[in-house]
């Protein structure tokens, strides 16, 4: 039976702040959330359920992980380690992008994400369409899970992604900023407020840097030389289902990529595919991102 989690998140999304905040106290204390040296409330400044929930997506997003050293403690990935040196607030597009797609191949840690993205086809959505084929995969898979956790995810799947201001039957005071910084890819819009209908949208192409893409593709290819684009459109975990894609925005990527001179797009004598001709690998590559925009 796979493993699958549901409303980790303890009904909160991530917060503006949350991640920096997390960074920084697992570096001053691995064991800062498991309370061993003070009240974790304390030393964070929130609530019990939120500590919950910050340790939940610190993991879930791929900045921390979890083992045991004598007692359970934390620790930060590569990609966390690489973030909290360049974009500490996690402010740039590139690293929310990287953020979502590491949330969104979670499958273990963040099912309903996974499901979203990768499995659930419907441009066009309700929470019932969710929920009933979320329930259906599930069931396939062999886990039980309540309907009410799945409704959480569902709505906060929602708030993740879409601001508050657009959300909001009442009105929402500026000042009062607590939207996730993910809302910023822009992935979910509203299509009828009143039916609550929704819609998956296709990121806008300047939101995707060229670098983090050709990270993602090294990192689902990794010994790979040659990959169809038709994988890097439609498998699990590619570019075109974590973003939304269609092909002419896909296609648009890939070639700013191969005038890079990082892949050679080949669409010959039936072939589609990209070759592979730098010699980066994931890690490398979201390094040369920050170097990137960084340099200027």
């Amino acid at each position: 039976m796979e493993k699958m989690k549901f409303r980790g998140h303890e009904t909160f999304f991530i917060r503006k702040g949350w991640l920096n905040k997390g960074m920084r106290n697992i570096i001053k204390d691995p064991y800062v959330f498991m309370g061993v040296n003070g009240n974790p409330s304390d030393i964070l400044g929130i609530g019990t359920n939120m500590i919950k929930s910050l340790r939940y997506w610190l993991q879930a997003v791929g900045i921390s992980k979890e083992k045991m050293s004598g007692k359970k403690m934390q620790e930060l990935t590569e990609l966390g380690k690489i973030i909290n040196e360049n974009d500490p607030y996690t402010e740039e597009l590139g690293t929310l992008a990287l953020l979502h797609y590491s949330l969104a191949i979670n499958k273990e840690l963040a099912t309903s994400w996974y499901f979203f993205f990768n499995v659930f086809s419907n441009i066009e959505f309700t929470k019932e369409d969710f929920i009933n084929q979320l329930k259906n995969y599930i069931k396939i898979n062999g886990v039980d899970v309540s309907e009410r956790a799945i409704e959480d995810d569902y709505n906060c799947i929602l708030s993740t992604y879409i601001p508050r201001i657009k959300s909001s039957t009442s009105k929402i005071n500026p000042e009062s900023n607590i939207d996730c910084p993910l809302g910023e890819l822009n992935l979910i819009d509203i299509l009828d407020k009143k039916e609550k209908i929704y819609k998956k949208v296709p990121i806008v192409f300047e939101k995707l840097h060229p670098l983090v893409i050709l990270a993602i593709i090294l990192k689902e290819y990794p010994d790979k030389k040659e990959v169809k684009i038709s994988s890097i459109l439609d498998e699990d975990k590619s570019i075109g289902k974590i973003f939304n894609l269609d092909m002419i925005n896909l296609l648009k990527i890939l070639y700013i990529l191969e005038r890079m001179e990082y892949i050679k797009v080949i669409r010959t004598a039936g072939l589609d595919v990209i070759r592979i001709e730098t010699n980066m690998d994931y890690i490398s590559t979201v390094k040369e991102y920050y170097n990137s925009i960084n340099s200027y």
